[in-house]
């Protein structure tokens, strides 16, 4: 996995010494803030958040069902959605996956099953024959599914990953990054002291109300 560095404002860049409650995070600890903090596509009071993820990802295979649930739970607090990081260049097969699956309306429903068949079912889904191979068997439309995956719409988000990538900072995945300004992660967290997936919610919601509280 590549290491993980980010540009953070200058107020964040010294660690604090002192042990941060999951519950109160604080940033340079538990969280980190981005220097240019990009624009949230939301409206209203709602907080984005955005998990940076890739489905052949290990440690996203395990936080997969720990941030289901927790978006869940959040409900109308929160604007969720995920960015699949192309780790093989801008054509990557498991990203255009992704886009194709959300340009359908099925990303969510469909996440925790592109997971298994990759980590539990060995499934590669790496290749574009063996993914429209694997998208017949899930009852989807194959030729409707062709037609997204070959769209203009699709395949320009796909071109714009890596500016996207390249905005927010993010070289490795699980991240998450809160209202564009606050940056976290399973592996942040972990080396404040706080090694459980309930810390890593409770610093999620702390964020997420930070980011909200600022918006009223």
């Amino acid at each position: 996995m590549r290491s993980l560095r980010f540009v953070v404002a200058a107020a964040g860049m010294a660690v604090a010494t002192a042990f941060a409650s999951p519950t109160s995070p604080k940033v340079g600890v538990e969280y980190v803030e981005l220097a240019q903090p990009v624009p949230a596509q939301t409206v209203g009071k709602k907080v984005e958040v955005i998990e940076f993820f890739m489905y052949h990802c290990p440690a996203c295979n395990s936080l997969e069902p720990l941030i289901a649930g927790w978006a869940k739970r959040q409900g109308d607090n929160i604007h969720f959605r995920r960015v699949h990081m192309p780790a093989t260049g801008p054509n990557d097969p498991e990203a255009h996956l992704h886009l194709t699956l959300e340009a359908m309306g099925l990303s969510e429903q469909m996440s925790a099953r592109v997971f298994h068949a990759m980590h539990v079912q060995r499934v590669r889904l790496n290749r574009e024959e063996v993914i429209f191979e694997w998208i017949a068997k899930q009852g989807i439309d194959t030729k409707k599914f062709k037609e997204y995956w070959n769209s203009f719409g699709v395949k320009t988000k796909l071109r714009r990953v890596p500016q996207v990538l390249n905005a927010y900072k993010v070289e490795s995945v699980p991240t998450v990054i809160i209202d564009g300004r606050y940056v976290t992660s399973p592996a942040i967290v972990s080396k404040s002291g706080a090694v459980t997936g309930t810390a890593f919610t409770q610093v999620l919601d702390a964020l997420v109300a930070k980011a909200a509280a600022s918006k009223k």
